[in-house]
C-alpha cells in the first residue's frame, strides 16, 4: 500500500521516501479518506440520539410493558377478554404517559437551555469589560483542550470577530464551547412526545394483535411470547443498527431485561391465581 503524506512549501526541500505519495498543499489538492462504498471519511450517529433514544425507548416500553402485563393476567386466569382488555390498557394508558413524561422532560431541558442563554448574553451586555472577560474564559477552554494560550486568544478572538457583532452569535459560541448546548439544535418536546406515543404503540401492538385473534389459552400464551422475543430482538437490533453498534449486543440487552419483565409479571399472576369470569 502507498503510504501518503501531505507537504508545504516548507516540506519541499526535505527528502521523500519513493514509497510516499506527495500532495502538493500549496495548490489545493484534496486529501479525503474514502471508504470502500465511495463515501468521504467515516460516519458518526451522535447526532442520532436524541430521537433514537425516545424510538427506542418508546417501541421496548410498549413491547415489553403490554406483554407484561398481558402475561400477568394470564398467569391469574384464562379470560381472553381480560387478557385483550389488559393489553389495550397498557397500549392506550402506557402511550399517553410516554408522550406526557417525554414532553415535560425535554421540555424542561429546553427551558433550562434558553435560560442559560438569556443569562451568557445579560453577560455579554455588562459592558466592554464583561465581554473581555467572556472572551479569556473562551480562550481558557480552548487552552485547557491543549491549545497553546497564544493560539487559543487567537481563535477566541476570530471566533468573536466572525460574528461581526452579533451578540446572539457570539452567545451560540460560548453556549456551545461551555455548556454543549448548540441553540440551532435544541430539543423539540412536541416532537419527542408525538415519536414516543406512536413508538410505545407499535411495540405494545404486537403482543396484543397475539393476544386477540387467538382464543385457545395456551396457545395464546405461547404465541405472546413468542412475539414478544421476535419483536425484542427486532428492536435490540435495529436500535443497534441506527447507532453504529454491535448487532448481537444490542438485541440481548433488550431480550434479557424483556424477558426477566414478563416472567416477572407472569409469577405475580401465578401467584395470586384469580379464576375471573369474563
Amino acid at each position: 500500500m502507498t503510504n501518503t503524506t501531505t507537504y508545504g512549501s516548507s516540506g519541499r526541500d526535505s527528502p521523500v521516501p519513493s514509497s510516499v505519495t506527495v500532495v502538493d498543499i500549496d495548490h489545493r489538492t484534496p486529501l479525503l479518506p474514502h471508504d470502500c462504498h465511495g463515501e468521504i471519511g467515516h460516519r458518526h450517529y451522535s447526532d442520532r440520539t436524541p430521537w433514537l433514544r425516545a424510538a427506542v425507548l418508546g417501541a421496548n416500553d410498549g413491547l415489553v410493558s403490554t406483554a407484561s402485563l398481558i402475561l400477568g393476567f394470564a398467569g391469574s386466569t384464562e379470560s381472553h377478554r381480560l387478557m385483550i382488555l389488559s393489553g389495550l390498557a397498557a397500549l392506550i394508558a402506557g402511550a399517553l404517559s410516554m408522550a406526557c413524561g417525554e414532553y415535560v422532560s425535554v421540555a424542561t431541558q429546553k427551558d433550562t437551555e434558553s435560560a442559560d442563554m438569556i443569562r451568557e448574553k445579560e453577560e455579554f451586555m455588562k459592558g466592554p469589560q464583561a465581554m473581555e472577560r467572556e472572551l479569556r474564559e473562551l480562550a481558557g477552554i480552548y487552552e485547557a483542550r491543549g491549545i497553546s494560550p497564544e493560539l487559543a486568544l487567537r481563535v477566541a478572538e476570530e471566533l468573536h470577530q466572525a460574528a461581526d457583532g452579533d451578540i446572539d452569535e457570539i452567545v451560540k459560541v460560548h453556549l456551545r464551547e461551555e455548556l454543549n448546548v448548540d441553540v440551532d439544535e435544541m430539543a423539540n418536546p412536541v416532537q419527542a412526545a408525538v415519536t414516543s406515543a406512536l413508538t410505545f404503540a407499535a411495540g405494545a401492538s404486537l403482543p396484543l394483535l397475539a393476544t386477540i385473534f387467538i382464543k385457545d389459552y395456551d396457545l395464546r400464551l405461547l404465541l405472546v411470547i413468542i412475539a414478544s422475543t421476535i419483536g425484542l430482538i427486532i428492536n435490540g437490533m435495529l436500535g443497534a443498527y441506527l447507532g453504529g453498534a454491535v448487532l448481537w449486543k444490542g438485541a440481548l440487552r433488550v431480550l434479557i431485561g424483556g424477558w426477566i419483565a414478563m416472567a416477572g409479571t407472569y409469577l405475580v399472576g401465578r401467584t395470586f391465581d384469580v379464576n375471573a369470569v369474563a
